[in-house]
């Protein structure tokens, strides 16, 4: 259903509940209607007053003289649905409420929408705004500018809004959605894909009921040159504790939305603060083509404290050539520093222009991404008259600057003044300004991370492997279709059968009680087993958890060898997820993991291993031989398929699957079925092995047991 022309430039508008009280929705959204009246009819309506603003005023939408392109409602909760259907009566199909608090009318007022085929904004909304139509339904007021808004939350988005017009950024579109009842963010994110004036998008929410849907508008967005920064509210241990496997209980909501923006080209911000700076940053120039920053300050302290926050901010300040050095000691003192950071040792306070020249030079040397200049430019003029004119000639060559180099190694300034006549001037010039040098580079950091298109979603291939049974076995052989390699092994159900499987298998050997997931916190798994103690194992192993289907195999001694977990879920809204991290028991304690939507290629899959802390063990550490990294893209490639092609799967976890110089070998896993029971794996001291209930005296020792 495409985004209704109401909601952008309406021909006409009622103003449901218009009021002279400025400390009411009804006069904010008068004012705001009859400030584009140039552009079109607007209407007041209000059933005690004659007249508003200066306005006339009908009593209901009915007797206005034709139907309103939109109707904006900002009236008791209990008159919502009566004006509703008056409206619809008069033929309107497109509305704004305002109004919160309806009850048990919101299922009513949504299958009265649904009915008529008319479109809603809110309830529970704070209004919209469309800079380029005079469209203005929303409390306060809006400065101008390429900073779309789309905020679940409406005091949370004007919160945004005001933050950018402090920072000089402006307001393109503001769609405060409120509960969603019709329209949603995402249909807002459709209709701007295609806003010339708009360049970046600002979206909050709290939750992404259709999360596929609203990847594919942010790749969209992404792809019409629009830069999409995402807040949201933080991770649910809830869904973690309901977690089956190992990865499910690792990640959060967070690690997926993470995912989700990296698929589509966007990125997640973790405060309105720190959105607008990005923002800002993007309004300037397009993001850096690397992670190559060059820091010039006029402080020695502030030089290093901004070159350890690069690295913390995933930037990289490297050392200047030999040629570049030369240059700068060319311009600047003998004391000078001319590596990385460059130090200008007072050569500003002698000659202002120097800030140019260095910038200039630096800039034009191939050598960085982008430029961060720190310290006192800004505050000459404010604090030595004298130096006004100087001050503002360098700011004009800077402003110079950025118009040239913009598009590959744009120009950041951190300033000690926070709003002086040189900060405003450097703004003018589209140069971003910030106050803190923290901010700065945090905000040169995020916009580095959104270079660069989507990524390619990958084809999803339905999988021919049937979903598997419960149980140890099962997931092996599931595994084996998937290409991935498991040891040798057999199953086994009595000591007559563990013999004989021992007899065909070179020791040592790993047994395993099949059916029960977590092994090692049930002492269902041991390992070193040899022909004097085999036998001894299995029948205490029997005794203990009782009948069932035991796994035998043989153990993989090799050496060099790395323990890794792959992962595969279904979120509830993004869909099929694939995680790889840190394996083996201490899984959960190092929480070293990353994710992506699955399928994924390759290359994600490569890229994903590269975000892990422990990333180095795989090259060699400590004389160890570097492992079969790419046996292990494959697994993390396989899996990514199987749960997106395979749709009677909901949770795959091989854990640990041990890469080694030679190849890639999963020696446990488990594949859990659409509609399996999920049960959290703190029930598990109160349910037997065997899915029995326990008895309160076994409930107490499998307490102490796991504790």
């Amino acid at each position: 259903m495409s985004f209704p022309q109401a909601f952008v430039d309406p021909s006409s508008i009622a103003v449901v509940g218009a009021t002279e009280d400025r400390a009411k929705w009804g006069y904010w959204l008068a004012t705001g209607a009859l400030a584009g009246a140039d552009r079109r009819t607007v209407w007041l309506v209000n059933r005690r007053a004659a007249q508003v603003l200066g306005r006339p005023c009908r009593p209901t939408v009915g007797d206005l003289p034709q139907a309103p392109d939109l109707v904006a409602l900002c009236v008791p909760p209990q008159h919502v649905l009566p004006v509703v259907r008056d409206a619809l009566a008069k033929g309107c199909r497109a509305f704004l409420s305002i109004t919160a608090g309806l009850g048990a009318d919101e299922a009513r007022l949504a299958a009265l929408l649904r009915e008529s085929g008319a479109r809603m904004i809110g309830p529970n909304s704070l209004g919209l705004f469309n800079a380029a139509t005079e469209l203005r339904l929303a409390w306060g007021n809006f400065t101008p500018g390429s900073l779309a808004i789309v905020s679940q939350s409406g005091q949370l988005g004007s919160e945004i809004a005001g933050l950018g017009a402090r920072a000089g950024l402006g307001v393109s579109r503001f769609y405060s959605v409120g509960n969603q009842l019709d329209v949603g963010a995402v249909d807002v994110l459709e209709s701007l894909v295609s806003d010339e004036h708009t360049t970046t998008v600002a979206l909050y929410l709290e939750s992404f009921a259709d999360g596929p849907r609203v990847v594919t508008a942010l790749q969209a967005l992404r792809r019409a040159g629009k830069h999409a920064l995402v807040l949201t509210t933080g991770a649910s241990e809830g869904s973690r504790r309901l977690a089956r496997s190992h990865t499910g209980s690792m990640t959060s909501a967070l690690d997926v939305v993470d995912a989700a923006c990296r698929a589509a080209g966007a990125l997640r911000v973790t405060s309105p603060r720190e959105l607008v700076d990005t923002a800002g940053v993007l309004d300037a120039a397009a993001p850096p083509d690397g992670r190559r920053v060059a820091i010039i300050s006029d402080s020695g302290g502030q030089g290093g404290i901004a070159a350890d926050l690069a690295t913390e901010r995933g930037l990289r300040a490297p050392v200047f050539t030999d040629r570049l050095q030369s240059g700068l000691r060319d311009l600047l003192p003998a004391a000078a520093a001319v590596s990385n950071p460059v130090d200008l040792a007072g050569a500003g306070e002698a000659d202002l222009q120097v800030y140019t020249r260095v910038a200039e030079l630096v800039a034009a040397s191939g050598e960085v991404d982008s430029i961060v200049l720190s310290g006192y430019l800004g505050c000459y003029g404010e604090d030595a008259p004298s130096l006004v004119d100087a001050e503002s000639a360098v700011i004009d060559r800077l402003g110079d600057l950025q118009r040239t180099h913009a598009a590959h190694v744009p120009l950041v300034v951190h300033s000690m003044s926070a709003g002086s006549p040189a900060i405003a001037r450097l703004r003018e010039h589209r140069v971003p300004v910030f106050d803190t040098i923290d901010a700065a580079l945090g905000a040169l950091g995020h916009v580095t991370r959104l270079g660069g298109q989507p990524r390619p979603t990958p084809v999803t291939v339905r999988i021919e492997a049937a979903v598997p049974e419960p149980g140890y076995w099962a997931a092996r052989t599931f595994l084996s279709t998937l290409g991935i390699a498991t040891p040798k092994a057999q199953r086994v159900t009595d000591a007559a059968e563990f013999a004989e499987a021992c007899a065909s298998l070179h020791p040592p050997l790993v047994l395993k009680a099949g059916w029960i997931e977590h092994k090692s916190e049930h002492q269902a798994v041991r390992t070193g087993l040899g022909p004097e103690t085999a036998g001894a194992v299995f029948r205490e192993m029997y005794e203990r958890l009782g009948p069932g289907e035991y796994v035998v195999e043989e153990q993989d001694t090799r050496p060099g060898v790395v323990e890794l977990v792959i992962g595969a879920r279904r979120d509830r809204d993004f869909g099929p997820t694939v995680t790889v991290g840190h394996g083996g028991v201490h899984t959960e304690l190092w929480r070293d993991v990353s994710v992506e939507l699955a399928p994924v290629d390759r290359r994600t899959a490569a890229g994903m291993l590269d975000r892990l802390r422990s990333r180095r063990l795989l090259d060699g550490w400590r004389g160890q031989p570097a492992v079969d990294v790419d046996a292990l893209i494959d697994a993390i490639v396989a899996v990514s398929e199987a749960i997106a092609g395979t749709t009677g799967v909901a949770d795959i976890e091989v854990n640990p699957i041990r890469v080694g110089p030679d190849g890639a070998l999963a020696v446990d896993a488990l594949v859990v079925p659409r509609g399996a029971d999920v049960v959290p794996k703190t029930a598990c001291a109160a349910t037997g092995v065997n899915g029995r209930r326990k008895s309160t005296e076994e409930q107490e020792i499998s307490r102490e047991h796991v504790h």
